[in-house]
């Protein structure tokens, strides 16, 4: 489906409402976000997943994490929140992508609010921390958008 086209209820969807109409507003039409959330989902998961690695591999060559580290992992982290609050967004505007989709979304939230609060911890040893942080989240990201329209 190009972004910006049309649902209607013969359209092959994923999830559709009680009275039977596509997923997307309750007009049936897909706002933009949706797009937009599709395609970032796979930009965040492809974002934590190299600084993920970039982190590991830091601290597995034992070298010091520079200012690019952790620009990076701010870039990956940035997007990851920007994916949830799209997320959000459409779920206030009544777009249901199913259960297990929103549950790892906020699975996904947490996550960073622990890593907030034990950010003088994961300072320890920044590398490795952040890096298998981030690589965890990619893997929430991938199932998060595997189970979009289940239950």
């Amino acid at each position: 489906m190009a972004p910006g086209e049309r649902i209607s209820a013969e359209t092959p969807c994923a999830h559709r409402y009680p009275d039977g109409h596509a997923a997307g507003t309750p007009s049936g039409e897909q706002p933009v976000i949706a797009d937009f959330h599709g395609v970032w989902g796979w930009v965040a998961v492809a974002l934590c997943g190299a600084a993920g690695l970039w982190g590991t591999l830091l601290a597995v060559l034992k070298r010091t994490p520079g200012r690019a580290f952790a620009y990076g992992t701010a870039i990956a982290i940035t997007a990851v929140l920007i994916q949830v609050g799209a997320g959000l967004v459409l779920l206030g505007q009544g777009f249901s992508p199913g259960g297990f989709h929103v549950f790892y979304g906020m699975v996904i939230l947490f996550t960073f609010s622990f890593a907030y609060v034990y950010r003088a911890q994961l300072g320890r040893r920044p590398a490795l921390s952040w890096g298998l942080l981030l690589l965890f989240v990619m893997g929430l990201g991938i199932r998060a958008i595997t189970t979009f329209g289940g239950s």
